[in-house]
């Protein structure tokens, strides 16, 4: 597993443990919309780390019933992860932030073309100015 699929991988347990902490899904009795919702999120989750086939588009079934179902949660939802899994995520983006991934993208395909290092993190962070 690389870097990048780390990251993304990383940003969707982080978001996972946010999200249970806030309603509906930090209620006792779970609702099964909920439970359901939460289980196909670990389902994802576990489907990124094995690369099983089809976890791009699960990724991008379960952040459009996100956006859709849990509208007042939806800041709570990495744009990263919007941009991971693309298809129809992508409708959810402005193209400046489109633009900064794309850029983001062709700096990694060009230190791994080159076998150079390269911190995913820490060139995100210079690309959406979130160093100082």
């Amino acid at each position: 597993m690389n870097q990048y699929h780390s990251f993304h991988i990383q940003l969707l347990e982080q978001t996972y443990n946010q999200l249970i902490c806030r309603y509906p899904f930090n209620v006792e009795d779970l609702p099964l919309q909920e439970q359901e919702f939460l289980d196909s999120y670990l389902s994802l989750i576990e489907h990124c780390k094995n690369f099983s086939e089809g976890y791009i588009e699960n990724g991008q079934v379960l952040c459009i019933s996100w956006i859709r179902a849990y509208s007042e949660l939806t800041p709570l939802l990495p744009r990263d992860l919007l941009w991971f899994f693309s298809g129809d995520c992508l409708h959810y983006m402005p193209d400046e932030e489109i633009e900064q991934f794309q850029r983001l993208d062709e700096l990694r395909y060009e230190a791994e073309s080159a076998a150079e290092e390269f911190n995913y993190a820490t060139e995100r962070a210079k690309i959406f100015n979130l160093v100082h």
